[in-house]
């Protein structure tokens, strides 16, 4: 049986978009072409890959299993057929997008969208909200690079270790806990708030206690570093995070830094990208420039 190739990319069009006005108007062909194309899709596959709900268009299981592979294969396909020439930044016109954890946004955001406009103006950068939960977005190539604290799981997803991190304290000037040292007595007995994008109330912090026989009281959870630190400022709460993504934000709020009376390995930080980009020079240049902006917080 013969098959058009070019299905694959009308494929991956109405599946990333949900429709097929969607998908022509991506790929630039008419509705009614783009229609066609979902005929033969299904004839192809001897499924529907669509079914009308409503006014919508919903994935088939099958459509859904296949997502992840038929996006990658029309990444590949492209990078294979298209020509490698010498990488030229005055030039580069292209969109990145950096999914980073909240707190590196904040503190290196600035930072990296400079570096890359000095060498290469034609370049746009998306800064994205970390999920919360996993997502395929790198190896469909909706990521260029991410941020970790932890080396991946997968094999086809490459990172390097940017550096290690100590946890610190954040309180409000002239809290309790800055009257004197901090023991482990004293700051389980304060109010504390967690950084979780789930809203959890739990983390190793208090699996640490717990095996000292002790227990924090949790008052709250934050979806973000910047909105816990901004709870530290205006109340008693202490927030209890990594020390070197922070220390700008802390030290715009005015937050004291105080040292944590636990012995907990340090928080290792990560950059994750898709293999699929290790010979794109491109790309390259990104990871490079991204690598030394986040280098550079811990060598202050």
């Amino acid at each position: 049986m013969q098959l058009d190739l070019n299905l694959l990319t009308a494929l991956d069009a109405l599946l990333e978009e949900g429709s097929v006005a969607g998908a022509a108007a991506r790929l630039h062909v008419t509705a009614p072409a783009m229609s066609r194309s979902l005929g033969r899709i299904r004839k192809a596959t001897g499924d529907q890959i669509l079914v009308r709900t409503g006014r919508h268009m919903t994935p088939t299981t099958r459509a859904l299993a296949m997502r992840t592979e038929v996006h990658a294969l029309v990444q590949q396909a492209h990078h294979l057929l298209s020509a490698q020439t010498e990488l030229e930044l005055a030039t580069l016109e292209r969109v990145f997008t950096v999914r980073w954890h909240d707190a590196l946004t904040t503190t290196c955001g600035t930072a990296l969208i400079a570096a890359v406009h000095r060498e290469a103006p034609g370049v746009q950068l998306r800064l994205t909200a970390e999920p919360g939960d996993d997502t395929p977005e790198l190896r469909r190539g909706d990521v260029d690079v991410a941020s970790s604290a932890g080396p991946p799981s997968l094999p086809d997803i490459r990172h390097c270790l940017i550096g290690q991190d100590r946890l610190v304290l954040a309180v409000r000037a002239g809290h309790p806990l800055t009257e004197q040292p901090v023991t482990v007595e004293s700051y389980a007995a304060a109010d504390h708030v967690t950084v979780s994008r789930r809203g959890s109330l739990h983390d190793r912090i208090d699996d640490a206690l717990t095996a000292l026989g002790h227990e924090r009281r949790v008052i709250a959870s934050a979806p973000t570093t910047a909105t816990a630190l901004q709870l530290a400022h205006d109340t008693d709460l202490v927030v209890t995070l990594p020390d070197a993504t922070t220390r700008s934000s802390r030290h715009q709020l005015g937050l004291t830094t105080l040292q944590l009376p636990l012995e907990l390995p340090p928080v290792p930080l990560h950059l994750l990208w898709h293999q699929r980009h290790d010979n794109d020079p491109a790309h390259t240049w990104l990871r490079d420039t991204a690598t030394q902006t986040l280098r550079a917080l811990f060598r202050t």
